[in-house]
């Protein structure tokens, strides 16, 4: 439970958040960014290999 608690006052947890409308950048921004860093590799991979 003191696990929990420091989490808590740390913020992580917010009550009532689960109500809240879906956001794409704020829920899967993080998989946005590696998406794109990942066709950024792509991208310049095969334009070296050309």
């Amino acid at each position: 439970m003191r696990l929990v608690d420091r989490f808590e006052t740390r913020g992580v947890y917010v009550p009532g958040e689960d109500n809240r409308p879906l956001s794409p950048w704020r829920d899967f921004g993080w998989l946005i960014a590696v998406w794109l860093v990942t066709v950024g590799v792509f991208v310049i991979f095969f334009a070296l290999a050309a």
